[in-house]
């Protein structure tokens, strides 16, 4: 039997989409999400891991920040080789490594290039995981806010989050009602935030909506108007899958790398979550018997089902 020669490789490039954050050794959330996402979505995944991980379904007992010229270096590293057309961070973890990210960030940002624009930037600001374990050292917390905040191009924080970067944790935090949305989104642009998605997944409201808050650029005056566009789909009624942010936040960053506008990405991260989720069930590894009948596993999403 003869066998034919491959075809040549096809000169078009994938989107290219580099994810920084935290490696998960169960797969459910952070690098290995961002992972399966961008693959799925019909990018290709760079990654630079910040920190390692030791968590399953019921949680993360342990986190431990790389040191920050490991993180630099791979990093510059990727950088002098690849045409990357989205950046999505996740877990930073230390103040050492936040600063590196700042760093690299303002490099991309204050290097014009005739050949490549600067990536678009995606920013999920992961604080504190699900169970509870500190994700950012907190006294990483202002620099994070000033320093970070301006340089990227889209926020996607849950409501703890909203209320932990607006520093109302303890008084008056927001609930996330429809009602409040025009406050949280002044706010959040008030710390120089260029546009942020609010989600909706924490909300008591009856739909999973979620918020895409900039100012609005068709004004050509003084004055800065807020732009709200709201994104609902129905609210699963199921135990909540650890990695939907991640998994939300690379896909939005996969859909900017595509050339989509930033309303357009928000809605196909949208559609594929939602997928992900009702799929859920279709996609769950196999596990070991509960030893307490109160623990409850959070489950994995499909990243792979085809939501055509």
């Amino acid at each position: 039997m003869t066998h034919k020669n491959p075809p040549p490789y096809s000169n078009k490039a994938l989107p290219t989409v580099l994810t920084i954050a935290g490696s998960d050794c169960s797969s459910g959330a952070g690098l290995q999400a961002d992972l399966k996402t961008i693959h799925a979505l019909g990018g290709y995944a760079l990654t630079v891991p910040t920190a390692i991980t030791a968590q399953n379904s019921l949680g993360v007992s342990t986190v431990s920040p790389l040191p920050a010229h490991i993180v630099r270096a791979q990093l510059q590293t990727l950088m002098a080789d690849y045409d990357i057309q989205a950046i999505k961070i996740g877990m930073l973890g230390s103040l050492e490594v936040l600063e590196t990210v700042i760093q690299c960030l303002k490099n991309i940002q204050n290097t014009p290039s005739i050949k490549f624009s600067p990536p678009s930037i995606v920013l999920d600001p992961v604080l504190i995981s699900s169970s509870g374990k500190p994700l950012l050292e907190p006294t990483a917390l202002p620099v994070f806010i000033n320093k970070l905040l301006p340089l990227v191009t889209l926020i996607t924080p849950n409501i703890p989050e909203v209320n932990a970067l607006l520093k109302k944790t303890e008084h008056s935090p927001f609930k996330g009602m429809e009602k409040e949305i025009p406050d949280m989104a002044q706010a959040l642009l008030n710390l120089n935030v260029n546009a942020a998605v609010i989600k909706g997944g924490h909300t008591i409201e009856a739909l999973a909506t979620d918020y895409l808050v900039q100012h609005d650029s068709s004004r050509t005056d003084q004055t800065k108007k807020l732009d709200i566009q709201a994104y609902s789909t129905e609210r699963i009624n199921t135990t909540p899958p650890h990695g939907t942010g991640c998994t939300y936040s690379s896909a939005i960053a996969t859909e900017l790398a595509k050339g989509h506008s930033l309303s357009q990405a928000v809605q196909h991260a949208k559609d594929y979550l939602f997928s992900t989720l009702i799929h859920a069930n279709h996609a769950q590894p196999s596990y070991q018997p509960l030893t307490q009948s109160s623990q409850v596993r959070t489950s994995v999403l499909n990243h792979f089902k085809n939501t055509e």
